[in-house]
């Protein structure tokens, strides 16, 4: 069903590796060539506030593996396509649902977006520096990774379970549940004294001198992540900073004097100059590149990472299989585009489809 992020996300992520993914779409339009999450795509523009429009998706559902819905709880019910009508419909179905707050709970019919799950979930208040409110990141967190990643894990791990039951199943994907399952590790170093609750005063938050980014003389950063002993003193050795033992590494109270000198260091040449510095070390440097530089990387453009499709930027499809690899990309479907061709498969005939259209069911 068309909608906004993880649920696009996800069909495109499939799609890029084989599936055949069908957008459900409001009404027919133009193709928009940097819509990157409807690359390999098919579409059908329906009125689903018809009977016929309700009908023609049904028949669609009937013949899919899985249905990938984004809205709040209770509208695809209210569309008359709600799990129990489809379920009836395709025994097999995976069907998928996709929020924040999740089909259940006091909030799960209030609005909210990336950063509230992440607030309620622990996640947020641990992100930024300590001597401000917390950072929101990039909505890559809740929505991308605790929404997108577990709704496709879900939907795998639904059919593979049809294997053997030869049933299908309703998904409950909720970005409240996927952020604390990724969070596991903290949870951990918490209950273990290794963590603690102020911001950027651990290891993997900014706090640790070997572990966040520096600001280099033109005004770049690059990325410093040497956790290990060893990759620590390459560092080090490389920068020309004072040798250290594991016990001072990560000795906190020396932190703050230990950041500061380091602030200074990586200050004194550009983010160029330090990239070349450690090209092919161990030390784990490496230079933030912005979105319009990823492409030039030398190890992105050797794996071929990023490519342009009609002049636009995107991500190659991943991950990366060696007997089955991924198609060429298609661009981006034009909304309404594959209706006829959809709908013939789904075994309407000509006469249908011009009924449908003159009647306003197809959009």
């Amino acid at each position: 069903m068309a909608g906004l992020g993880p649920g696009p996300l996800a069909g495109q992520l499939l799609a890029d590796l084989g599936a055949e993914v069908i957008v459900i779409d409001r009404a027919s339009g133009p193709a928009e060539p940097t819509d990157i999450n409807r690359r390999n795509k098919r579409s059908a523009a329906l009125n689903l506030k018809s009977e016929s429009g309700r009908e023609a998706a049904l028949r669609l559902i009937a013949k899919t593996d899985a249905l990938i819905e984004g809205f709040r709880p209770g509208v695809m019910e209210k569309l008359g396509l709600g799990p129990d009508i489809c379920l009836d419909r395709n025994p097999r179905l995976v069907f998928a649902r996709m929020t924040g707050w999740g089909q259940s709970g006091p909030l799960a019919h209030t609005a909210g977006h990336d950063i509230n799950y992440l607030s309620l979930t622990g996640a947020l208040a641990a992100m930024g520096s300590a001597d401000r409110p917390p950072m929101p990141p990039l909505n890559l967190v809740a929505d991308y990774g605790g929404g997108a990643m577990f709704l496709i894990f879900g939907i795998l791990a639904a059919l593979l379970e049809r294997q053997q039951s030869g049933r299908g199943q309703v998904v409950d994907t909720a970005m409240v549940d996927g952020v604390p399952a990724m969070m596991g590790v903290f949870h951990m170093l918490l209950q273990q004294g290794i963590w603690d609750l102020q911001r950027a005063h651990n290891m993997l938050d900014g706090g640790a001198p070997y572990y966040r980014c520096y600001e280099t003389a033109d005004g770049k950063a690059i990325a410093v992540g040497p956790i290990e002993p060893q990759f620590f003193a390459e560092l080090c050795h490389k920068a020309g900073l004072e040798p250290l033992s594991p016990r001072q590494q990560n000795d906190k109270d020396a932190w703050p004097r230990l950041n500061a000198e380091y602030e200074a260091v990586f200050r004194s040449k550009t983010r160029d100059e330090w990239a070349a510095i450690f090209d092919g070390s161990d030390a784990c440097v490496s230079p933030v590149l912005t979105l319009d530089e990823v492409e030039q990387s030398p190890h992105n453009k050797a794996r071929e990472i990023f490519f342009r499709q009609n002049g636009v930027l995107q991500a190659a499809p991943a991950p990366r299989f060696d007997r089955t690899p991924a198609g060429p990309v298609r661009g981006p479907a034009a909304p309404g585009s594959d209706t006829d061709d959809l709908l013939r498969d789904a075994g309407y005939s000509a006469e249908d489809i011009a009924a449908m259209r003159a009647d306003g069911t197809l959009t």
